[in-house]
C-alpha cells in the first residue's frame, strides 16, 4: 500500500485495520519505514513506545484535519470529525511536506 498526495507517493503504508491491530498500533516496534493506518481512528497514545510519533487525522475524504507530533508516553486531543489517522516516525511530515488541508489518500 501507498500514502498519496496529488498523485505522487509520500510513503509506503500499512494499515492497522481490526481492533487489536489498531490498538496495539505502533507499540514494541523500535521504528517505522513509512506510514501506518489507522482506521477508523479519531484519537491515538504514544504510551509505551520507543519513538516520537507524526500523526495526521483525516476526513472520510482523506482531507487532513490536525496533525500533531506526540513524544512517547502521551495521548492526543480526540479529533471529532476524523475518520482516520497516520501515524509515522517524528519528522516524516515535516520530509513529506504533509500538512492540514492536504487531501491524501491510500492506494494499493
Amino acid at each position: 500500500m501507498w500514502l498519496v498526495r496529488d498523485g505522487a507517493v509520500l510513503a509506503s503504508a500499512e494499515a492497522a485495520s481490526g481492533r487489536r491491530a489498531r490498538r496495539r498500533g505502533l507499540l514494541g516496534r523500535p521504528g517505522l519505514d513509512g506510514a501506518l493506518v489507522l482506521r477508523p481512528c479519531r484519537q491515538v497514545h504514544s504510551i509505551g513506545m520507543r519513538f516520537a510519533i507524526d500523526v495526521a487525522f483525516c476526513d472520510r475524504e482523506g482531507r487532513v484535519l490536525r496533525t500533531a507530533t506526540l513524544r512517547p508516553g502521551r495521548v492526543s486531543r480526540p479529533v471529532l470529525r476524523a475518520a482516520w489517522a497516520v501515524e509515522a516516525e517524528a519528522g516524516a511530515f515535516a520530509r513529506w511536506g504533509l500538512a492540514t488541508g492536504d487531501l491524501i489518500e491510500v492506494r494499493g
